[in-house]
């Protein structure tokens, strides 16, 4: 197997990079659209606003090798902002196209007493479907979480895991072997590398 990082110009890569080589799997930063294609496992992190993440995977060119990637089911993981870039809009400082890969929208949370924003720390989420993957993970679990956006996808079959926080919001996708999580799994101590393992056996 080849697992990929895409390296896009946003922050945060080693930290994914170190967590996969704790799970036993040697994983290679890239921007380079040949080694994407090429790649059995892909993963998408996300650091920042969403419109400045899309403009930097645009300039990168790697929307067509990932697509690619989608469209014969490999294995790929989104991560927080990388997760929401999956959509058709984002509406952050702006409407803003995704990728369009699922239906939906990212937004904000709304302000409310005794709740923060952005959302940031540990928190549980919990199995909402029927997916083998997740029945191998221990759930209810907690993981790591720092966003202030979160997505809403029109396929709410999609939703793999959801979480509280004011309500319930959507914290995990998954169609096929798409895989994508709000929270970070890199951050999320034993069961986040317990979800990355789970994610190089596919």
């Amino acid at each position: 197997m080849s697992l990929v990082i895409l390296d896009y110009g946003i922050g945060n890569l080693r930290s994914v990079q170190k967590a996969f080589e704790k799970v036993g799997t040697p994983a290679l930063i890239t921007s380079d659209p040949q080694r994407v294609a090429e790649a059995t496992h892909v993963v998408l992190p996300g650091v920042g606003a969403f419109c400045d993440c899309m403009d930097k995977f645009t300039a990168a060119r790697l929307a067509e090798p990932v697509l690619e990637h989608l469209q014969q089911d490999k294995p790929f993981l989104g991560i927080c902002v990388g997760m929401q870039m999956l959509l058709t809009t984002g509406h952050e400082n702006g409407s803003h196209a995704g990728l369009g890969i699922f239906e939906g929208e990212v937004v904000r949370f709304p302000t409310v007493a005794g709740y923060k924003v952005p959302h940031m720390g540990w928190n549980q989420a919990r199995v909402t479907n029927e997916q083998p993957f997740w029945k191998e993970l221990p759930h209810p679990a907690w993981y790591y979480f720092v966003h202030s956006y979160y997505c809403v996808p029109k396929d709410r079959s999609l939703i793999a895991l959801e979480t509280d926080y004011m309500e319930p919001f959507c914290s995990a996708l998954q169609r096929g072997r798409l895989l994508a999580t709000q929270f970070h799994p890199e951050k999320s101590q034993q069961a986040g590398l317990e979800l990355l393992r789970q994610f190089v056996r596919m």
